[in-house]
């Protein structure tokens, strides 16, 4: 049987028990709050890395395909821009 690959709640719960275990701590009433805020610590990373890489590919492509790397570079930053806006409208 396939293993299903852990959604991103259930890895902000995760990353928020085991702070909570090396910082000796409890959240208790806030635990919402913490597993919100990294849940969007890690949208805005993978956000960043795509961007980055889009950046990469971009800086290292032939003469040719450079139109098409700034077009793809402009839809992920649009893309980016709506995935912030809709989270920061779930606040």
């Amino acid at each position: 049987m396939e293993k299903q690959p852990k959604s991103l709640r259930d890895r902000a719960e995760e990353t928020k028990t085991k702070i909570q275990e090396l910082l000796d701590i409890s959240c208790s009433g806030h635990d919402d709050e913490v597993i919100k805020a990294i849940e969007q610590a890690i949208i805005e990373a993978l956000l960043d890395e795509r961007e980055r890489c889009a950046h990469v590919a971009y800086t290292h492509c032939c003469e040719e395909d450079l139109d098409k790397a700034h077009k793809i570079r402009n839809e992920i930053k649009s893309v980016r821009t709506a995935l912030v806006t809709n989270l920061e409208s779930m606040r």
